[in-house]
C-alpha cells in the first residue's frame, strides 16, 4: 500500500499511516489504502487488535486540502466536498469503527481536523506529551468538524467543551485531553509506543469477540434509558454466553489460571 505500512506480529496488528511530509493528511489513496487495510485485518485471525499510529512528526493533519478530490463535472464546490464524503471518508470512518476487533491508537505529535475523528475511532486513545488536538474546521475553513468528531466530542468532553474546541480551534495539548477524558492516557514522548504495544498486546490476549460487542453496549447506552440498557445487556449476554470464551473465562476462574480465548 502506498501511504501506510501493515504488519501482524504477535496478535498486533500495526498501522502506521505513512505520508509523513504531509504529517498523514488523508488524501484518496489513504482512503482506499486504509480501507483495504481495516479488511486485511478483519479477515486475518492471527490479528487480534488494531494499533494506529502515524509516521514522522505527526499523527493525521486530516484531509489533504491540497490533493484532488472526488469532485466531478458539474458540481459545484460545496458538492464536490459532500461526494468525496460520500464515496471517501465517510465509508472508511464507518468500516474502522464497525471492526470487531479492539483498536488502539497510538498519538504522536500534530492531529487535526479529521485526525482527530481517526484517533478518536479507537477504543484507547494514549497520546504522546508533545501531541495535541485541534479542530480547524470552523474558525479556519468554515466548515463543520467531520470524520466523526461531532459524535464524539461532545460525549467524551460534553457540549461546553466541545463547542469550545470546535468553535475556537485552539489547540488542546495532551495532557489537558487526557484530564478532560478525550483520550485514555497520556505519556512521555519515548514511551508512546511502549505503552501502546503494552496495551495492544494486553487487548490481543483477550476475548476479540466480547471487546467489539463491549464498544457497541457502551455507544447504545446514549440511546437507550436504563430498562432499555437492562434488556440490551441480558440479551448481549445470552449471545456471549453461549460463546467459547465464556466457559474458558469461567474453567480459568475456577482454577485460578490465566484464561485461553479462541477468537
Amino acid at each position: 500500500m502506498e501511504t501506510l505500512t501493515l504488519a501482524v506480529e504477535d496478535g498486533i496488528a500495526l498501522l502506521t499511516l505513512n505520508r509523513p511530509d504531509v504529517l498523514n493528511s488523508i488524501n484518496t489513496q489513504l482512503i482506499a489504502d486504509m480501507r483495504e487495510a481495516v479488511a486485511e485485518v478483519s479477515r486475518d485471525d492471527k490479528a487480534r487488535v488494531l494499533l494506529i499510529t502515524g509516521a514522522g512528526r505527526g499523527f493525521c493533519a486530516g484531509a489533504d486540502l491540497a490533493a484532488q478530490g472526488q469532485r466531478q463535472e458539474g458540481m459545484s464546490i460545496g458538492q464536490g466536498v459532500a461526494h468525496g464524503m460520500t464515496v471517501g471518508f465517510n465509508p472508511m470512518m464507518r468500516e474502522l469503527y464497525a471492526l470487531q476487533k479492539p483498536i488502539v491508537a497510538a498519538v504522536n505529535g500534530v492531529t487535526a481536523g479529521g485526525g482527530v475523528g481517526l484517533a478518536l475511532a479507537a477504543d484507547i486513545v494514549i497520546a504522546a506529551k508533545s501531541a495535541s488536538f485541534v479542530q480547524v474546521f470552523g474558525p479556519r475553513l468554515g466548515l463543520i468538524p467531520d470524520l466523526g468528531c461531532t459524535w464524539h466530542l461532545p460525549r467524551l468532553v460534553g457540549r461546553a467543551r466541545a463547542l469550545g474546541l470546535a468553535l475556537l480551534g485552539d489547540k488542546l495539548p495532551a495532557e489537558t485531553a487526557a484530564e478532560w477524558g478525550l483520550i485514555w492516557k497520556c505519556v512521555e514522548d519515548e514511551a508512546l509506543m511502549t505503552e501502546a504495544r503494552a496495551v495492544a498486546g494486553k487487548l490481543a490476549k483477550g476475548p476479540t469477540n466480547a471487546f467489539g460487542e463491549i464498544r457497541k453496549a457502551i455507544d447504545a447506552a446514549g440511546n437507550n434509558d436504563y430498562s432499555g440498557q437492562l434488556d440490551y445487556e441480558r440479551d448481549v449476554q445470552g449471545m456471549l454466553g453461549d460463546h467459547p470464551n465464556f466457559s474458558a473465562g469461567v474453567k480459568a476462574f475456577l482454577t485460578k489460571t490465566e484464561p485461553e480465548f479462541t477468537a
